[in-house]
């Protein structure tokens, strides 16, 4: 079977996600962690791709990544391919180590509430798998996200970017002040993964990077279909009612975007 016309434009900000193969580890040791962190400044070399957000955790990942260029399929295509064939050369292993297809689920990032929520959702994964002491809950103890490297005095890496996350708060990048308000305005987020009071509307917004096709606005939404609308009246490749092009409900948008924003 063919495979599906996927959907890229310049200046997307994706929330981009992958499991191991039958949801075993894609890490075995620290090595492999900084192997993977390395291969991933690689590609952004490579591509041009920014990276705004990111947590490792024992089976998957999480990304929030930009694309200057329309090319986030070929830069994860390299990625993952390149972080696979080391890991299993590293371990004297073969076969797949992730489970196929990445998840990349658009993010509408002019709205800072969006593409705050969606950088919060990543750094807050430790906290949501019970990985901190419930007695001092930390998020610096879990040395394998961007949000250390946010808060602390040392220089980021060239591919990891700061300063949208902070704008979206409304902080400076640079400054012990903005730092230190972003550790405590995630802290008290934390708090709330813990003890459960996490707002309605933030609990909507991590659910639809779970289980959703987007993350915006009903008008972002619109427009994506219509970016996917374009490209598979386009593609050779695939072929679509025409009924099936004008459904905007969920259902159909998850199965058109899935085939147009996964790589």
């Amino acid at each position: 079977m063919p495979r599906s016309v996927r959907i890229q434009y310049a200046g997307a900000v994706s929330h981009v996600m992958c499991r191991g193969d039958r949801r075993e580890a894609i890490f075995a040791d620290d090595g492999d962690r900084e192997m993977f962190l390395s291969t991933l400044g690689q590609m952004c070399a490579r591509s041009g791709l920014r990276v705004h957000s990111y947590v490792l955790m024992s089976n998957h990942y999480h990304l929030l990544l930009e694309t200057p260029e329309p090319n986030l399929v070929a830069g994860m295509k390299w990625f993952q391919g390149t972080y696979t064939q080391r890991f299993n050369a590293r371990h004297r292993l073969s076969g797949h180590l992730f489970q196929g297809r990445y998840k990349a689920i658009p993010v509408q990032a002019e709205a800072a509430g969006y593409f705050c929520a969606a950088s919060e959702y990543i750094h807050l994964n430790p906290a949501r798998a019970g990985l901190l002491d419930r007695r001092q809950p930390e998020l610096l103890e879990y040395r394998w996200s961007s949000y250390p490297l946010f808060v602390g005095k040392a220089g980021l890496p060239d591919w990891l970017r700061r300063e949208r996350v902070f704008g979206a708060l409304e902080l400076p990048d640079e400054g012990t002040g903005s730092r230190r308000r972003y550790r405590g305005w995630l802290a008290a987020r934390t708090r709330d993964v813990l003890e459960r009071e996490a707002t309605a509307a933030e609990v909507g917004k991590w659910r639809e990077l779970r289980r959703g096709w987007y993350l915006g606005s009903e008008s972002f939404g619109d427009r994506l279909m219509d970016w996917a609308a374009s490209a598979v009246a386009g593609s050779r490749r695939a072929s679509y009612s025409g009924a099936g092009l004008r459904a905007h409900d969920e259902g159909e948008a998850g199965r058109l975007l899935a085939r147009g924003l996964e790589g």
